[in-house]
């Protein structure tokens, strides 16, 4: 039966909420100009609470009977000749004294508890947090929904708290020397900003429902330019006017860069009345500007941080960021978007989205080292044009051809003739090219698939310059990077470069108004004279580059002839 009574003794005092394990002695702080009607009470409520050492009324220079009923009550009254304001009253409070842990409770409340006490000081006793405030449900909060927060939304947009003026709030009195204290009815918001950008530890806490005399307009007037200084001194002294003002300005900037960027980007492959060098030439500058005020931007942040070591931005500059960030995430989508649609093939860079292909050559011996083209629609020849091929000017420069070639498909020849006006990537086919290339109209034809389509075609292209014309024949093969580069001589004057495949076991012949004059058996710079007199020469320039022509070899035709 004793060890009965023991354990019902155990557990009654394991559930009795009278005063948790006291670690840190308490005190708290009654700020109090004329308030004798409602002091007293106030302090009879803490005086309930367990856990509180100390109850310190901050008389600040009241004309009433304020100070009578503190002391009536039973509170260490600190008197004030004249009324110095809220902060001073606070500053004075925790100056004087003597525990770890300090609350601030204003004096005007009707219906405080010892509930309500206990709720702000509980956290920090429980080691949850260094600071607290309160939120409760009140009939006024006029100055902190037009003025506190709208202005900390905008200076400290990482600070969220539903009543950061509150006016109840503890903390640790370690934690309090860090604090600026303001003078007037600035001083709770200061302690909230302070709290927030030096790292500070800030719990709110809700205490219900409190009752105290509404303040007259003239007041709140008071109330909110004190706010207002307090804020925006805090913004200054925290750089925040830098980050709004100076960061903000390269943060737009930065995003004018990134937005040409994606815009000159957008314009190189998607739209197609715009020139490509107007496309490169937009990414360029916006490339130029959005490094340069990144760059600037990041020395700010940075300047900013040196200022705050210890302070708490990132949820700030996330928000002020966000839309530079959004820039950037945009940007690299499309840079993904594009490398993903990208093919490199010896040597040859092809970024293919779904409307125009950005085709970059490794070498520069084509007629256009960069260029944008294709995709290409299948469209049925125009009458009366069964023998000839119309195709953009992009798709003849990836295969290697030019307006009035001819090109060979299952042993019919075709002359190739450019787009008519309003068809820009329309290649218009005859029926049997068609048919032997295995395509149909309305097919969309990307331009690496050009060469593909058009594999074993041959080719006569065609070379002009001034009055010498020489024309190379060849067969549209896959791309190799065995291919040659050679230059084209008459009489000592360059008539054109050309790349080809070889083949080191065949042999190429070369023929003037369409008789052999001289056979190539090997890769090599050869020199010959006809019977005019004139000198034709061939110098080879690089064996190791890139190409889709495969030259007929002497068993199928001439791969060069010249027109004298």
């Amino acid at each position: 039966m004793y060890w009965f009574f023991v354990l019902i003794a155990f557990l009654l005092a394991g559930i009795k909420t009278e005063k948790p394990k006291k670690y840190q002695k308490v005190s708290v702080i009654i700020p109090a100009y004329n308030e004798e009607d409602t002091v007293a009470q106030v302090v009879e409520v803490v005086k309930k609470v367990s856990f509180v050492d100390e109850i310190i009324v901050v008389n600040d220079g009241s004309s009433d009977n304020t100070e009578a009923e503190a002391l009536k009550a039973g509170a260490i009254v600190i008197n004030h000749e004249t009324n110095k304001g809220k902060g001073q009253a606070l500053y004075t409070g925790y100056q004087q004294a003597e525990c770890d842990i300090i609350a601030f409770i204003d004096a005007d409340i009707f219906n405080l508890t010892s509930k309500k006490v206990e709720a702000i000081i509980k956290p920090i006793l429980l080691g949850k947090t260094d600071i607290t405030k309160t939120k409760f449900a009140r009939e006024s909060g006029r100055v902190t929904e037009l003025t506190a927060k709208p202005l900390l939304n905008f200076f400290f947009p990482e600070i969220s708290f539903e009543q950061p003026l509150s006016g109840q709030f503890a903390a640790r009195k370690e934690v309090l020397k860090k604090i600026n204290f303001e003078k007037d009815y600035g001083v709770d918001v200061g302690i909230v900003i302070d709290a927030d950008v030096l790292g500070i530890s800030i719990m709110e806490v809700d205490i219900g429902a409190i009752q105290h005399d509404m303040s007259p307009l003239e007041d709140l007037n008071l109330m909110a330019n004190e706010v207002v200084r307090t804020i925006i001194g805090r913004a200054n002294k925290y750089g925040r006017v830098t980050m709004i003002d100076n960061i903000g300005y390269y943060i737009r900037m930065s995003i004018v860069g990134l937005s040409l960027v994606i815009l000159g980007l957008f314009t190189i492959f998607f739209v197609k009345i715009v020139p490509l060098l107007v496309g490169v030439l937009i990414s360029v500058i916006g490339i130029i500007l959005s490094i340069y005020y990144i760059i600037k931007v990041i020395l700010k942040s940075i300047d900013m941080f040196r200022k705050t070591p210890k302070g708490n931005l990132i949820k700030s500059f996330i928000k002020i960021h966000f839309p530079m960030i959004i820039s950037v995430i945009i940007l690299l989508l499309m840079i993904s978007t594009f490398i993903g649609a990208a093919h490199f093939e010896n040597g040859v860079l092809s970024i293919e989205p779904n409307s125009r292909n950005l085709i970059i050559y490794a070498d520069t011996s084509t007629d256009s080292a960069i260029s944008v083209r294709g995709p290409y629609t299948i469209d049925a020849a125009i009458e009366n044009e069964s023998y000839q091929i119309r195709m953009p000017s992009s798709a003849m420069l990836t295969l290697s051809a030019k307006v009035n070639d001819t090109i060979e498909i299952n042993n019919e020849f075709y002359t190739v003739n450019e787009t008519r006006d309003g068809e820009p990537d329309t290649l218009r086919l005859p029926i049997e090219v068609k048919k032997s290339l295995k395509v149909e109209d309305g097919d969309i034809i990307q331009d690496s698939r050009l060469k593909e389509i058009f594999e074993g075609s041959i080719i006569t292209h065609s070379h002009e310059k001034d009055n010498s014309t020489f024309t190379e024949k060849f067969i549209v093969s896959s791309r190799s990077r065995n291919a040659t580069t050679f230059e084209v001589l008459i009489n000592n004057v360059s008539i054109a470069d050309s790349t080809g495949i070889f083949n080191n076991d065949s042999s190429y012949n070369i023929a003037i108004n369409g008789e052999t004059v001289y056979t190539m058996s090997n890769l090599e710079n050869i020199s010959f004279i006809n019977d005019d007199g004139n000198e034709f020469r061939i110098i080879i320039k690089d064996t190791n580059t890139t190409s889709i022509k495969q030259f007929v070899n002497s068993n199928q035709d001439n791969f060069l002839n010249f027109y004298i």
